[in-house]
């Protein structure tokens, strides 16, 4: 992005504005705009860009809002590509501080193992799910599997019982499906104690028909039978040509093949559950399960019935159950213990090295340590975490005084820290932010408004230290907005910003335009080279006098106040006079080059002033200000002066002339409140001295002309 083309009408308190920021040869804009004028609507209008928000006009909600942010392509800017620093924000943090935490060959290391443990749990899952039926999101093979088992995790789970896994015997259960027994209609049920009764009657029942099957017993059930088939079947026993005898109580029955054994063994099942007790005792069960869901376990029931006696105990036929799942795919089961114990040692390993990283979160607090005066410290307390798990950092913070040093939480810190230092605190998240963009160049906007308002010096210049290295990147835009004259002039100067990139705002009712700064320096240097013009001929005055006074030229320096207050001589120094004065302190001045030499000064004031009524208000500049200043203050003067009509109290006045003339006025005239009123707004808006320096005039720049303007009309009406 080159440019970014802005179209703002009826934003919060902007009606227009309309600007093309041309980023292409410099490293940013600097704004100067006096309080009430633009700043916040500015920022707003970009913040609600930034959260994907509408603007509109707050006050007058019905006017249409126009909000055109788009780059020289006319393509819209996107929010992620906007970022406003406010002047302060307590509540704001990173949500992009981890980026500056993750060392991306640990995590790769981390990852990757995760990655091959996962895959192998994840397709062990889809295994079980398939054997135990739970294909839900809620009630998954994890869940029951760890509320079964016990451990913290799956893997812990399945290491409890692998030595249970070798050992399994009962290996028919594998083919019980876990979801048609357990679920949440059936466990109540089992659980609450309805059918308790019936089970146990049936289970003893079964119990006395297995004790008195002349081929099985309790000790050698149909389950056990069926594993002693299944072995010699798949060990090729019978193929070998070997046999086997079972006793029915009075002799022995040779058996000589797989099948044999499996229809005897199948017989005597079938007559045991076929008991007409067993079945009476079956039927009593039946009658319990009346619900829908509760008929749909009773069929699986009945089409199971040789899990009926395991029913006794729930929480070991549950268990059972898995260790049958895992029996079965005992591979895959083998194969997930192994990429978890293996992967552990890996993953320990980056853990540790996670912990002892240097990151380039700790870089930006040593740099914040190096340039800002606080009294805390800092540093994350769950590294590893941030840097493998993407878990949001977790800052801790010790304060210290010149005494000692003591943990404390960001509450507690907030409750002790001054105003400077909780901005301070919030600065560090705005670095944070601004490095972590950097690390990611996302291309960026930045907004940065009044960034230094309410810092001492040492931190101010800290700031615009720190946002003048920003300013470097090739994927930062930034926009400084402020109120502040000086802090104008520090970036401007600080970022070598040219004449197009320092712009003031200009207001006309409502609407705002964006205009270069004309003097990008002490614009005394240049009126003092341009005598030849009136305007900058009285503009200077206020500044020679200053520096009259600096250099202790007292002749000088009263005469020259005496074109600022009403003096006695004020109607009597001319154009001459004031030549031969800036021609001694100004030694590179060779002459005021005005056509009319013996003219009084102040009527050129009073004329030079009213020329400037006729201006356009946003082609006026500092001298334009600075000499409706100074004639609104001499008619107001002239004005009480009259009305008072006491010379000698007058001439006694020797400084904070405007005030004391003022005292006076308000205990001679308490009646006359209009005018009590409009030259109290004299004394607040022109003020008493006028520096050198940028900081001292600032309080004339942030007046709108027309302010002034409508106040030096209404002065002169008080003397017509």
């Amino acid at each position: 992005m080159n440019k970014l083309k802005l179209k703002l009408e009826n934003c919060y308190g902007i009606k227009t504005l309309t600007h093309e920021f041309d980023f292409s040869n410099t490293k940013g804009y600097s704004i100067y705009a006096p309080n009430g004028f633009m700043k916040t609507s500015f920022s707003k209008a970009f913040i609600d860009l930034s959260k994907g928000k509408d603007s509109s006009d707050i006050i007058f909600p019905e006017r249409k809002t126009i909000r055109l942010i788009q780059d020289e392509n006319d393509a819209d800017i996107q929010a992620e590509n906007v970022f406003v620093i406010e002047p302060y924000s307590q509540e704001f943090s990173s949500d992009k501080t981890s980026l500056l935490l993750v060392n991306q060959t640990i995590k790769k290391k981390y990852d990757d193992e995760l990655k091959k443990i996962d895959d192998k749990k994840q397709a062990f899952l889809k295994t079980l799910k398939q054997l135990s039926g739970l294909t839900g999101r809620t009630v998954t093979p994890e869940t029951e599997i760890l509320k079964c088992l016990g451990g913290a995790t799956l893997f812990e789970a399945l290491e409890k019982v692998v030595l249970e896994v070798e050992a399994f015997s009962k290996h028919q259960f594998s083919k019980v499906v876990y979801s048609e027994v357990f679920n949440e209609k059936t466990i109540p049920f089992l659980e609450s104690g309805q059918i308790r009764t019936q089970l146990k009657e049936y289970i003893e029942k079964y119990n006395e028909l297995v004790e008195n099957s002349p081929v099985l017993c309790k000790s050698f059930n149909h389950y056990h039978a069926k594993n002693v088939h299944k072995n010699l079947t798949e060990n090729g026993f019978f193929s070998a040509n070997h046999s086997i005898n079972l006793f029915d109580g009075t002799k022995k029955n040779e058996i000589i093949s797989a099948e044999q054994l499996d229809e005897k063994l199948e017989t005597e099942k079938k007559k045991i559950l076929s008991d007409e007790t067993l079945v009476k005792k079956f039927d009593a069960i039946d009658k319990k399960l009346t619900t829908v869901d509760l008929r749909k376990f009773r069929d699986y029931l009945f089409d199971n019935r040789d899990i009926l006696p395991e029913l006794e105990n729930l929480k070991q036929f549950q268990k059972e159950l898995w260790l049958a799942y895992f029996w079965t795919q005992k591979a895959e089961f083998n194969e997930v213990l192994h990429a978890y114990q293996s992967g552990k040692i890996i993953i320990e390993e980056a853990i540790e090295a996670a912990k002892s990283e240097r990151t380039d979160w700790e870089e930006v607090v040593e740099i914040f340590n190096k340039r800002f005066s606080v009294p805390f410290t800092m540093r994350v307390t769950n590294q590893e975490d941030v840097i493998l798990k993407g878990s949001s950092p977790q800052v801790s913070f010790t304060f210290t005084d010149p005494e000692k040093s003591a943990a404390v939480d960001i509450h507690a810190l907030l409750k002790v820290l001054s105003q400077g230092e909780k901005k301070a605190l919030y600065i560090i998240n705005i670095l944070f932010e601004l490095n972590a963009r950097v690390k990611q160049s996302i291309d960026t906007i930045l907004i940065i408004d009044d960034i230094a308002d309410s810092f001492d010096y040492k931190n101010k210049y800290a700031i615009v230290e720190y946002l003048r290295e920003v300013s470097k990147y090739s994927n930062f835009f930034p926009i400084f907005l402020t109120h502040n004259f000086d802090f104008h002039r520090t970036v401007s100067g600080r970022l070598h910003l040219d004449r197009e990139y320092r712009l003031f705002a200009v207001k006309n009712g409502r609407d705002l335009n964006l205009a270069q700064e004309k003097y990008q320096k002490n614009p005394f240097e240049h009126w003092k080279k341009n005598l030849k013009h009136e305007k900058f001929v009285v503009a200077s005055i206020p500044f020679v006098r200053n520096l009259a006074e600096y250099c202790g030229m007292d002749a000088e320096f009263l005469k020259l106040t005496s074109l600022l207050h009403l003096k006695a001589d004020t109607g009597t120094i001319k154009i001459k006079d004031l030549e031969s004065i800036f021609m001694l302190i100004l030694k590179d001045v060779k002459g005021i080059p005005l056509c009319d030499a013996d003219k009084v000064v102040v009527d050129l004031i009073h004329e030079t002033a009213e020329a400037i009524l006729g201006e356009e208000n946003s082609k006026a500049e500092l001298e334009s200000k600075v000499i409706l200043s100074i004639a609104i203050r001499l008619l107001a003067e002239e004005f009480m002066v009259k009305e008072i009509n006491d010379q000698p109290f007058v001439d006694g006045i020797t400084k904070d002339q405007t005030r004391m003339l003022l005292d006076r006025y308000s205990k001679d005239f308490p009646a006359k409140a209009d005018a009590l009123k409009l030259l109290n707004q004299v004394n607040l808006m022109t003020p008493e001295n006028i520096h050198l320096n940028s900081f001292m005039y600032e309080p004339i720049l942030d007046m709108a002309p027309e302010h002034l303007k409508a106040l030096y009309c209404d002065v002169k009406q008080l003397s017509a």
